[in-house]
């Protein structure tokens, strides 16, 4: 979507309508140029009622991020977190990796309406809608090295579920080793990139996509189950305040790990584990499987599960787990 685009839209209404001659008025720019700005909206969720001589009309309201707003939630944790807000970018994780890179600020935080080309595990592509998603990305620089990170994931998960039950939606569950899941189906995902030494210092982008009300077309393009806060949740949550109450969260969880690695967080993480106790299929890199029980997480954020041969530890990487109880995509 073009800026022209965000910038029309801003001035739309679900309650009235709005001339084309009014909204180009308003921007300095001509009706045709209004007209051309909302376009082909459908396939980013969005949908506008036209009507001769009375102009355009959302069909629903747009809850548009504001940074002020999130700053006033997010109070003293403010100073922790230096908040971007940006229209449409093709990947919050790989802007906010370049960043990194070039010296950003420990605590950067980019949140993007629009990511037209977001990223997820094993290169997988996050769909998202305009207004019916949150997604962003923090950067957290540690002072150990990358592989003191291990598990990290897992404590980032601890805080969404915080988040998400502060914000009065109950039921969700994590699976290993960063989703997660409402009735067995995505509700949001983690996608951490590591920057450093081994031995230290080390960065980690953290990026975190959650389904808020999804449009048709985006639910349609992605390949496993998912769902959103809108099918699970009788009122939706605004999007200001639920970034903000994540990244609370974040940087309470983020602060105790590293001081006190995973470990301290193991038992909360495990006690939101959908798949704890279960029978699993674990895929592995060469095509094999391994089939046995989840008994929980190491310190370092390993998956111990057992099997006829004994007890074996997974770390992430490469490897994906399924429920054993039936072959459906998890």
């Amino acid at each position: 979507m073009k800026a022209l685009t965000f910038s029309v839209l801003r001035q739309l209404s679900c309650n009235e309508f709005s001339s084309g001659e009014t909204i180009a008025r308003q921007l300095g720019i001509s009706r045709g140029s209004v007209w051309e700005a909302l376009q082909n909206l459908d396939r980013h969720g969005i949908q506008i009622f036209r009507l001769p001589e009375r102009g355009y009309r959302l069909a629903e309201a747009v809850h548009w991020l504001d940074r002020d707003e999130i700053q006033s939630v997010l109070g003293d944790k403010a100073r922790l977190i230096q908040l971007e807000v940006v229209d449409t970018a093709d990947s919050s994780n790989t802007i906010l990796m370049q960043k990194a890179a070039l010296g950003a600020e420990h605590g950067s935080c980019l949140a993007v309406e629009l990511q037209t080309r977001g990223r997820g595990r094993r290169g997988r592509t996050w769909h998202a809608s305009l207004g019916g998603s949150l997604t962003f990305s923090l950067l957290w620089r540690f002072s150990q090295g990358a592989s003191f990170l291990s598990g990290l994931s897992l404590a980032v998960g601890v805080a969404l579920m915080r988040a998400l039950e502060q914000a009065g939606i109950r039921d969700a569950y994590l699976k290993w080793p960063n989703d997660v899941l409402h009735d067995q189906q995505k509700l949001a995902g983690i996608l951490i990139e590591l920057q450093g030494d081994m031995l230290g210092p080390s960065a980690a982008v953290i990026g975190i996509g959650l389904n808020m009300k999804l449009a048709e077309l985006a639910k349609a393009n992605i390949d496993q189950a998912a769902t959103d806060i809108a099918a699970i949740h009788p009122e939706l949550p605004d999007r200001n305040h639920l970034l903000a109450l994540i990244l609370c969260h974040l940087s309470d969880v983020l602060q105790q790990f590293e001081t006190e690695g995973f470990g301290r967080l193991r038992e909360e993480w495990s006690r939101h584990h959908f798949y704890h106790d279960q029978p699993v299929r674990m895929l592995l890199p060469d095509g094999c499987e391994y089939l046995g029980t989840v008994t929980g997480v190491a310190d370092d954020g390993a998956l111990l599960v057992r099997g006829e041969d004994g007890e074996r530890r997974f770390i992430a990487g490469e490897i994906s787990m399924r429920s054993n109880l039936e072959r459906v995509p998890a």
